[in-house]
């Protein structure tokens, strides 16, 4: 008769565990992000605090405070940059790693 409650149970733990396993692979999305913030970004926008930056781009904290800068527009504008930005030529992965490292930046 735990029929029933056993898979429940089974259910319910393999949607923890998706939902753990989502939650890692953003938070390490977010990590490569900053590496690639820090090869590529840096020489214009302060990427993270403590680190020199010159002042003709807008640091990340302040476009990650924009609530206009969603997930998509953000990527659109890393697809299609306008000048004086210039077109990274970033790969998919590299572009989600980008905007992941942007959106871990926003004010909670």
């Amino acid at each position: 008769m735990n029929r029933p409650s056993a898979r429940c149970d089974a259910a319910l733990l393999v949607v923890i565990l998706l939902i753990l396993s989502s939650v890692t692979a953003r938070a390490q999305d977010a990590a490569q992000g900053r590496s690639l913030a820090r090869q590529w970004c840096a020489s214009c926008h302060l990427v993270e605090p403590g680190v020199a930056a010159s002042d003709a781009a807008p640091p990340f904290a302040t476009i990650a405070k924009d609530p206009a800068n969603t997930s998509e527009r953000l990527h659109g504008w890393l697809a299609a940059p306008h000048p004086p930005m210039p077109d990274l030529h970033l790969s998919g992965s590299e572009e989600d790693d980008l905007v992941a490292y942007l959106l871990s930046l926003k004010p909670h």
